[in-house]
């Protein structure tokens, strides 16, 4: 477990070394500056020896068995990347929201048009994929990452379990949905080289994806 904390304001870093001091399987890396979500993964990646990358946030959760029974779906499907289902919930409390549906595979083509595969639920084989990293931005990084993978020929596997749950700031309810959209046209027109009609019809085709994912 690489825990990559970017200056965070909490106890996250002595909660992690008291945790160290009984399992040595934990590494800290403390940044010297906050310098958003994709440095921080991209630190955790370049420290990382194992085969197989998977993320979580600090706000987010897994359940018990998600690494193991990925792990295993990944080894079946031979896959570069894989994806699972899961749940929304809002910070305050509450149970979870009903399962984000999720097509069973996604290509490229597919991928540019949907915002399905959620960042706490994807794991990676960089056997098959190499040295993987995410463009420096403060949002959309991770989509990036993914149509980078896709983009290569490779088809992204989803394991039909909930197996993760997503955190919603209360404050973030209503302009987490839109915020995003500057951030993946960015990514369509710098990162993926769309022409303009093409990356505006993605873009409809997004945010419609978003909406129906969000508006339960």
């Amino acid at each position: 477990m690489i825990i990559v904390d970017d200056c965070s304001t909490d106890d996250t870093r002595s909660i992690v070394q008291e945790r160290i001091l009984s399992d040595k399987r934990i590494q800290l890396i403390m940044q010297s500056r906050n310098q958003g979500p994709a440095i921080a993964r991209n630190t955790a990646m370049h420290a990382a020896r194992g085969r197989y990358i998977a993320f979580l946030d600090s706000d987010d959760l897994w359940l018990p068995e998600k690494l193991e029974h990925q792990l295993a779906f990944m080894a079946e499907k031979n896959a570069a990347l894989s994806y699972t289902l899961y749940r929304q919930f809002v910070e305050d409390g509450g149970l979870p929201g009903p399962v984000i549906s999720l097509p069973d595979t996604f290509n490229y083509r597919q991928l540019l048009k949907n915002t399905g595969i959620a960042c706490l639920t994807v794991m990676v084989d960089r056997k098959i994929t190499g040295p993987v990293e995410m463009p420096r931005y403060r949002r959309a990084e991770d989509y990036a990452l993914w149509l980078h993978i896709l983009k290569r020929g490779f088809v992204a596997h989803g394991l039909m379990e909930d197996l993760a749950r997503y955190r919603i700031s209360i404050n973030s309810l209503s302009s987490g949905k839109l915020g995003s959209i500057p951030w993946v046209w960015r990514v369509y027109r710098d990162n993926e080289k769309l022409n303009f009609p093409y990356a505006a019809w993605c873009l409809f085709n997004y945010g419609w994806n978003a909406y129906k994912k969000h508006r339960k």
